[in-house]
């Protein structure tokens, strides 16, 4: 009896201590999401939506429109909240930058399906003059986030003067109780080969730098995260000369910001896979405030890991690209998949 009693004891110490362990912080998820041609079946004139129509090229119609919306909930309603993973909670993610996007009304969709209708997303949206007919917007759940200001910032490129691409959109508020600004993006592809289209991608850094630089031009210390698909790796001339944005600590200067998706694109991890080449062009960067306190960690909330959502059911298992993002489509073929990208997301830690 003596012996159970200790074994039970052992048993409840390990019980309360986890507890208290998992009491001491508070976790704060944020993340990004490219849906992969999130259109509705509705013609839009100034759209080019063609492709998504039911007389279109992948016959686009309700069931899949609402199939697609079914698959792209399920998988945002798993970001963070898998059991198995060592940090969980079952709220998800606080705030959801997404792209590939056709318009507002897919977004009111989105945040309605039962997976995450819970959650009470809100929308910010504008209109892009992409040629494809894209837009970013972000999620939230008010719960946790409280906006106080937003703008679209139009991409320009120079001496292309009928360049035209997806706004970047920045989105300030409150997270918990700290300022928290959030710049969503989708920059230009590498369509015509990755040297030819350099250009729009490195003036796509520049505005996002530009737009970053005036808010810590009000707050030094200003917490920003620039999450997006940046159609270039972490290693790539934009992120590192354009951005300036570093993948390690030792490596900044004052003015630099921080890529915590650069070691995971080192170590051979990826968010999208092309021609059998994978890599992390799915990130959010962070400012210095973002970065652990050695002084003081987690006083505050900063960056404790950054993750990228590449859960099995995600992915394609059999076949040439065995290993895939499962995709909703390929090659004009309905594949009843997710999205050619892997969400990825940062943990946010904060001392309670």
């Amino acid at each position: 009896m003596t012996k159970r009693l200790n074994i039970l004891a052992i048993v409840m110490l390990f019980f309360i201590t986890s507890m208290t362990a998992q009491q001491q912080f508070k976790m704060g998820l944020v993340g990004f999401y490219n849906l992969e041609n999130l259109y509705d079946t509705i013609n839009d004139p100034d759209k080019n939506d063609e492709e998504f129509l039911p007389q279109g090229k992948n016959a686009w119609n309700s069931e899949k429109y609402i199939t697609k919306l079914h698959n792209m909930a399920y998988a945002i309603s798993t970001i963070g909240t898998d059991k198995s993973d060592k940090f969980n909670t079952p709220e998800g993610l606080w705030v959801l930058g997404v792209s590939e996007i056709e318009n507002r009304h897919v977004l009111e969709d989105l945040v309605k399906q039962p997976e995450i209708a819970s959650r009470n997303y809100q929308i910010v949206h504008y209109d892009s003059p992409d040629r494809r007919g894209v837009d970013v917007a972000l999620l939230y759940n008010p719960k946790f986030f409280k906006v106080t200001n937003h703008k679209s910032y139009r991409l320009n490129v120079p001496n292309q003067p009928n360049f035209i691409s997806r706004d970047q959109l920045v989105v300030s508020g409150i997270l918990d109780d700290e300022e928290f600004s959030f710049i969503v993006m989708h920059w230009p592809s590498r369509y015509g080969g990755e040297k030819r289209s350099l250009p729009g991608r490195m003036a796509a850094a520049h505005l996002c730098r530009h737009i970053a630089d005036s808010i810590l031009e009000i707050n030094p210390k200003a917490k920003i995260v620039m999450m997006g698909d940046y159609n270039d790796y972490p290693t790539n001339k934009s992120i590192i000369d354009g951005l300036r944005a570093k993948g390690k600590v030792s490596d900044m200067k004052d003015g630099d910001f921080f890529n915590p998706m650069w070691k995971m694109h080192q170590n051979g991890e990826g968010t999208n896979y092309y021609r059998d080449v994978k890599g992390v062009l799915d990130q959010c960067i962070i400012t210095p405030a973002l970065l652990k306190d050695e002084n003081d960690p987690f006083a505050t909330y900063q960056l404790y890991k950054p993750m990228v959502h590449s859960k099995e059911f995600l992915k394609q298992h059999e076949g040439r690209y065995n290993g895939y993002p499962w995709r909703s489509f390929a090659g004009g073929v309905w594949l009843a998949g997710y999205s050619d990208h892997f969400p990825v997301y940062l943990i946010l830690l904060k001392k309670i």
